[in-house]
Order: C-alpha cells, then sequence, then structure tokens
C-alpha cells in the first residue's frame, strides 16, 4: 500500500520514471522552471519544497532545520507516490544534495538512483575546522549586518577569495543552490528564502555528518556531482573528496555552483545522462 499520509509541498509534471528534485537553499524550487521543463520530457519530476517557500513567505518564527527532518519528509513524500515496489531517482543540489545524501543512507530501498551536485558537507574536508569558523562567521555577520553583507561573505569563502569587509553589494552567487535576485537586502526581512538560508539552514545543514559506510555500502547508486566553473571552490572539493571516500562516480556539470540556473537545458540533460 502506498503512504498517503504526506501533506507537505511538491509539484508533480511531465510523465515517465520518477525523479524527485530537491531544491538548495532553504527549499525554494524558485530557478529550475527551465531545468525541470526539459527533465518534464522523460521524467514525472517531482520538485520538493520542504518549507512551502513556493506559496509565499512564511508566517510565524522559522527554527534551525534539520536534514534528518527534511529527508523523512522526502521519504513520506515518495511512499505517497510511488507504486508498491518502484523505486525513484532523486536529484539534489547544494543542501538539497546533503538531503539527498542522508535520504540514501537511511532509506535506500525507495531509490534507485542519486545524483548529489556540490553538497557542502564540509565536515570531510582536512581544513573543516576552518571552514566551519568561515560558516560561523557568515552566520554572525547576517545577524548583525543583514543579507548582503553574509551573502558576499559566504560567496568568498566557497569560491576561496580574501574577505574584506565593509559595505557590500546584492549577491546572487552563494545562495547555495536558489536564486536571490528576488531577495531583498534588510535586516529586517525575516522568513525569505535567504534570510531562512542564512540564519537556519547553512550553519545546521554544513555541520551534519554524513553515514558514509552506509553510502559507501550504496555506492552504485550514487553520483557527486560538481561544476566545471566550481573547480579548487570548497563544494567541488567536498563534492570530488565525498565521491572518493564513498567509492561513488563523479561528474562534472556545466556552470558553477548554480549551474542548474545558469545552463538549465545544458545542466538536464548532463543530469539525465548521470541517472
Amino acid at each position: 500500500m502506498r503512504d498517503r499520509q504526506y501533506d507537505g509541498h511538491y509539484d508533480v509534471r511531465g510523465s515517465g520514471p520518477l525523479l524527485l528534485i530537491i531544491p538548495g537553499g532553504a527549499g525554494h524550487p524558485m530557478g529550475l522552471e527551465g531545468a525541470v521543463a526539459r527533465l518534464s520530457e522523460r521524467f514525472t519530476v517531482v520538485t520538493y519544497d520542504p518549507l512551502g517557500l513556493s506559496r509565499g513567505p512564511l508566517d510565524g518564527p522559522v527554527g534551525d532545520q534539520r536534514v534528518e527532518v527534511w529527508s523523512d519528509r522526502a521519504h513520506r513524500l515518495l511512499g505517497s507516490l510511488l507504486p508498491d515496489g518502484e523505486s525513484a531517482r532523486v536529484f539534489g543540489s547544494s543542501s538539497g544534495g546533503i538531503v539527498a545524501l542522508d535520504l540514501l543512507a537511511r532509506y535506500p530501498q525507495r531509490l534507485r538512483r542519486v545524483v548529489a551536485h556540490e553538497p557542502p558537507s564540509i565536515g570531510v574536508l582536512p581544513d573543516a575546522v576552518r571552514q566551519h569558523a568561515m560558516i560561523t562567521e557568515v552566520y554572525e555577520i547576517h545577524r548583525t549586518e543583514g543579507v548582503a553583507a553574509a551573502t558576499a561573505r559566504l560567496s568568498a569563502g566557497l569560491e576561496g577569495r580574501s574577505w574584506e569587509p565593509g559595505p557590500h553589494p546584492a549577491s546572487t552567487a552563494a545562495d547555495g543552490g536558489e536564486n536571490t535576485r528576488s531577495t531583498p537586502d534588510s535586516q529586517g526581512a525575516q522568513n525569505t528564502p535567504m534570510d531562512i538560508f542564512l540564519s537556519h539552514v547553512l550553519r545546521p545543514f554544513t555541520s551534519h555528518a554524513l553515514d558514509l559506510d552506509a553510502l559507501k555500502g550504496l555506492s552504485s547508486r550514487l553520483t557527486l556531482g560538481a561544476g566545471r566553473d566550481s573547480r579548487g571552490q570548497l563544494p567541488f572539493r567536498t563534492a570530488s573528496l565525498l565521491a572518493e571516500l564513498s567509492g561513488s562516480d563523479f561528474v562534472e556539470f556545466p556552470g558553477g555552483h548554480l549551474g542548474v540556473l545558469q545552463h538549465p537545458v545544458a545542466f538536464a540533460d548532463r543530469l539525465a545522462e548521470a541517472l
């Protein structure tokens, strides 16, 4: 029997084998339309929206998010959609890639193939302590100076650039997988996708400890990916090292960390090959 108890937020498009997409950032699927349209020519594309941000700003306070909670909800969603005995393909980017890896480690029986694009699981890096300190600095800058300054600091950290504190224009380069161009820069702009990402997703997700032993045993179903333009940057390093540690395939995608937004058709075609 299918589990029909899932009452969360998702969108379904296309026909064919089921492909679950887990967006990055705070889970808002904005900017994914081009890739979803291309993928829906070959798959039934289910776009997961764990917090329901596509329906508008959230009412009330938002607490720190947990990877396990997002993957538990994704598992229930798959149970509500998959016929008995069938399994799904999963793609997750950035913070969504961390969820996809946790989903595979904990619920492999419903997954046929998982592609995780640039998951920032910085705990596997040899310089993890320094990178965690950078993430903490981003959090504090966001708390005291707002979204634009924190995003600029995060961009520098992900790209390995030196950081010079000071006034910074709004940036779209380091949102963990979501488009920030529509996000106002305001310390009072609470519960926008970028605010939620910087306040409640970035720290708990990047510090989440993956079950590498489980992933090693499932390496034949796992592909790690990174953008060609991300070579040498932190998300590329985590993806390539995770592939090495788990014994999984590693593929390069068009563009950089936001390649799925920058090159939607080429990215979707490369993803379809990896799946």
